[in-house]
């Protein structure tokens, strides 16, 4: 186990009804607060009155941003900056899932910086402070509520970055499983994968650590478990409520500890996404099987074996190979039963330009920390998931 920091400075609130602190937690940073939020659904489903009477409720005064995509673009967090200088905000909550979160992230820092807030995304400027962030969860997917990153898309220039800093962490964020109810089967299964996904990054590591591999196991089989449970159930409990948490836990540094993270699926889905602008769940789902089936070597057949066995509770036996391959048929076969993609053509992506995104996705010689992948290996990939 190699020497790593491990810190993470968000308070959590979890379970029912944790909505109804939103006022006197948010009054404790001041009274003016911007509250940022996506398109619709929120306001559908009665969680924007009641947030809005909770905040009342507490004389706070409230300024408001709607309508942030689910690739939240670069126009967004600069509209939110300008209103956080204008009407001297004191709190930026948001109220949605990651994209909404990753935006008050942006907007928070942006609030507090003179020049262009790309500048963060494209790596120019390192943030010298931020707003106050708090955000209240209403899809299992990134695991923004309780880290610094934000993923911010600006079309412009085609790019779809990942940037965080030590003040983007949220001061505080309410998880409050019952609001997930109404999330569609779809959006559901993109939250699965993503949450999936950023174990992956972890666990499929060269960096030996017994106790970060049991538990990315336990969150990889909690969410294998629970996904199809909340899919044909939406209103269980029990099944969201640990979905939700599961997707907090999966990137808030506890599955991160000694490994580095392995980079292909996550960079070259946010390619994809700057160009054709895909849900990050459906490119995900596209990517990480072909990666997986491309990447089995004899030289990592003991870990794929060990995902087989200790994730999908495939039986072991001596032909090691074999058993590793059954574990990656097990990740095709249980996105299938999700209904989400497997091939670029499921959600429109007919004919690529497979050398273009390699490209931008290979910044250097390779990509990747577990296989280092060429540029060839990163088309073949995507030849295979066409």
């Amino acid at each position: 186990m190699k020497n790593f920091y491990f810190y993470n400075s968000t308070k959590i609130y979890f379970g029912k009804d944790e909505i109804n602190k939103i006022g006197k937690l948010s009054k404790e940073f001041g009274k003016n607060i911007l509250l940022v939020y996506g398109k619709s659904s929120i306001k559908k489903t009665g969680l924007y009155d009641r947030v809005i009477k909770l905040l009342e409720e507490e004389d706070i005064n409230i300024f408001e941003l709607g309508g942030i995509d689910p690739n939240p673009r670069i126009e967004s967090v600069r509209e939110g900056a300008d209103l956080c200088k204008k009407h001297n905000i004191d709190l930026v909550l948001g109220v949605g899932g990651g994209s909404v979160i990753d935006a008050s992230k942006g907007i928070a820092s942006a609030a507090l910086y003179d020049g262009d807030p790309w500048d963060f995304y494209s790596y120019k400027v390192e943030s010298k402070g931020a707003l106050p962030i708090a955000s209240i969860l209403t899809l299992a997917a990134t695991g923004s509520e309780m880290n610094s990153g934000s993923v911010i898309t600006n079309f412009e220039t085609n790019e779809k970055n990942g940037w965080g800093s030590p003040y983007t962490n949220p001061k505080f964020s309410i998880l409050d499983p019952t609001v997930t109810y109404t999330v569609s089967k779809h959006q559901t299964g993109c939250g699965i994968v993503d949450t999936l996904t950023h174990v992956y990054e972890f666990y499929f590591s060269n960096e030996k650590s017994y106790l970060n591999d049991r538990i990315c196991e336990a969150i990889m089989k909690t969410v294998i478990h629970y996904g199809p449970i909340a899919l044909n159930e939406p209103e269980n409990y029990e099944a969201r409520a640990n979905l939700m948490f599961s997707s907090t836990l999966a990137l808030n540094g506890l599955t991160g500890f000694s490994k580095d993270f392995e980079g292909f699926n996550h960079i070259t889905e946010h390619v994809l996404s700057a160009y054709y602008d895909i849900a990050h769940g459906d490119g995900l789902s596209i990517l990480v099987p072909h990666w997986m089936k491309h990447i089995l070597s004899e030289e990592n057949t003991e870990k794929f074996y060990e995902f087989a066995v200790n994730v999908w509770g495939i039986e072991p036996e001596e032909n090691k190979a074999y058993v590793a391959k059954r574990g990656i048929s097990e990740v095709f076969n249980f996105y299938r039963t999700l209904g989400m993609p497997l091939r670029l053509k499921d959600i429109g992506i007919i004919d690529p330009d497979f050398d273009l995104i390699a490209e931008k996705s290979v910044k250097g010689e390779t990509l990747g920390k577990f296989v280092k992948l060429t540029k060839e290996d990163v088309k073949h990939i995507l030849m295979f998931s066409k």
